[in-house]
């Protein structure tokens, strides 16, 4: 790719995230694209406005964000390879194998896989936090794994598909079980810290001091926190993770822009074959990022994959493409027949989550990389 598709797609994102700024679909953010392969590959990093609407602090490409749902596909399922390879686990394993405690419930016939693919018959959400805010972390999981047991079944599992962070807060505690560390240390030394991005993507549970105050990084704030009576600025944003002490399977990781475009790239590379990772097996990665065959369902394992119609993605993105998505107004897209990925952070929450203008821009953003880029 010749370096004037960097000034065509600098142009256009400048015009798109400018007017963004200026609607208030965020006060600022940061995008990255990583296209062809490697011996060829091109990398373009932008940031845009102010991390706040009343700081005048500027986005740089060392901002950090709250990834929220991110959390599910890079820590969480990421874990879930790692456990697969060293044997601990398989797909098939079901929760009862793992907590006896649970064989009188549901998810005595709940697998690892219905889990990853949001096929577990849990409901989307609930309001755990009420329960385990300020809990001892033994307590903690004990408590959440008591909460999760009780569940009603929605659906038959496999049946269909509800999005559900539920799933992935008891994967959490399915990978500290299994791997007898937490899940901030098993992303660190397992998942990341391989790659030298340990860094940039990382449990900002971890990054935290006793005062409460963070580490010397620059987070972008995001909303202003009825329950927590505070701005919240390098402290997770969801409520459940929060009340898990800051790190879950479902939500908690923080990254720069830089963090995420490498993550991005290296997971094409081993999806592509062209690189495998020391924790998990390619052919098992390659296996996860297959869209399942549930019944109106996207998902693959622990990836979403574009909807026919309507896709955050955009209209261009290949089939076979996976991604997800973050409540906090990140995103990931990595499509393979175009050896492209494309990562969008934001703050859009600030200072509250009711703006939702995030969605009309989602597939603008997309739309706009892959025409500047001559993709489409």
């Amino acid at each position: 790719m010749e370096n004037i598709n960097n000034k065509h797609i600098i142009s256009a994102c400048y015009k798109i995230f400018n007017e963004a700024v200026h609607n208030r679909t965020f006060p600022g953010a940061a995008m990255a694209v990583a296209v062809g392969i490697p011996e060829k590959r091109e990398r373009i990093i932008q940031t845009f406005g102010h991390t706040a609407y009343d700081e005048e602090n500027t986005v740089a490409a060392e901002t950090v964000y709250d990834l929220a749902s991110l959390t599910k596909p890079l820590a969480t399922t990421l874990a879930i390879l790692s456990l697969l390879k060293e044997g601990s686990i398989q797909l098939t394993t079901h929760v009862s194998d793992i907590f006896p405690q649970t064989k009188k419930t549901f998810l005595h016939r709940t697998s690892i896989k219905d889990l990853l693919c949001h096929s577990a018959g849990f409901v989307a959400h609930q309001p755990y936090y009420l329960h385990l805010a300020g809990l001892s972390e033994d307590v903690r999981n004990e408590t959440l794994l008591e909460l999760l047991a009780a569940e009603s079944l929605a659906y038959e599992p496999g049946s269909m598909s509800i999005y559900s962070d539920l799933g992935f807060m008891l994967l959490g505690l399915i990978i500290e079980k299994t791997s007898n560390m937490d899940l901030v240390s098993f992303f660190r030394e397992k998942i990341v810290g391989p790659l030298g991005l340990a860094d940039t993507i990382f449990y900002a549970a971890a990054d935290m001091g006793e005062n409460g105050e963070t580490k010397n990084r620059s987070y972008a704030p995001t909303e202003q926190c009825s329950i927590r009576k505070k701005q919240l600025c390098g402290e997770v944003s969801d409520e459940n993770a929060y009340g898990l002490g800051g790190a879950a399977g479902h939500a908690g990781l923080f990254g720069t822009i830089e963090g995420m475009l490498e993550m991005g790239v290296h997971l094409l590379d081993q999806w592509q074959g062209r690189e495998e990772h020391p924790s998990y097996h390619t052919r098992d990665l390659q296996r996860f990022l297959i869209r399942q065959d549930i019944p109106g369902s996207t998902w693959a394992l622990g990836f979403d994959t574009p909807s026919l119609t309507g896709s955050s993605g955009g209209r261009y993105l290949a089939p076979t493409s996976v991604g997800h998505l973050g409540f906090t107004g990140t995103s990931f897209w990595i499509d393979p027949t175009r050896d492209l990925v494309m990562v969008l952070l934001s703050n859009r929450v600030h200072p509250s989550r009711e703006n939702s203008r995030i969605k009309q821009f989602r597939p603008l953003f997309h739309d706009t990389v892959m025409e500047s880029l001559g993709l489409v």
